[in-house]
């Protein structure tokens, strides 16, 4: 069961500032706290009573030549193929905790897909837009929120790509 919180004072700091960017940005829906951690896919999934590929997972990685950070927005059944996502971006290696912490100001199972302390290179998966319906994390490993396809692109303006990892 999850809870839904209108009211911002009960939700965690760094939840309150994602759901008043949204509300800013004219995005309606709140900001849901889920009873059990939502750090993977399919916690978040059993715990919203969803497909895992309807998570829309936030993974950050390392540009190597400039040191940016690359956030790709996933579904949360794919595997991100790092080569395809280096194809658009250049060469990416692996981001420590550390360094999503600074980059984004959010701790991993919590990076929202918008509102970050360092503005990210952006991806979005394509396979996402299969779907109706999303939830992305909202700056806490137990808070989310729900949104369209087109409205994470709204959001981040970023561009629509192939990343998934696909069986060859």
């Amino acid at each position: 069961m999850t809870e839904t919180l209108d009211n911002l004072d009960a939700l965690p700091e760094s939840a309150r500032r994602v759901a008043l960017m949204l509300r800013e940005r004219g995005h309606a829906r709140p900001v849901v706290m889920l009873p059990e951690t939502g750090k993977t896919s399919a916690e978040a999934a059993a715990g919203l009573g969803c497909e895992v590929a309807q998570i829309a997972k936030s993974i950050l990685f390392r540009r190597r030549e400039d040191d940016a950070p690359v956030l790709v927005i996933a579904s949360g059944a794919n595997r991100v193929d790092e080569k395809k996502v280096a194809a658009h971006v250049g060469e990416i290696g692996r981001a420590d905790a550390k360094f999503v912490r600074e980059k984004t100001g959010y701790a991993i199972g919590g990076v929202c897909p918008i509102g970050h302390a360092t503005t990210p290179v952006t991806l979005i998966d394509a396979d996402l837009f299969a779907l109706e319906s999303l939830w992305a994390a909202a700056g806490h490993p137990h808070a989310v929120f729900n949104l369209s396809p087109q409205e994470l692109e709204a959001l981040t303006g970023a561009p629509v790509v192939d990343v998934a990892l696909r069986d060859a």
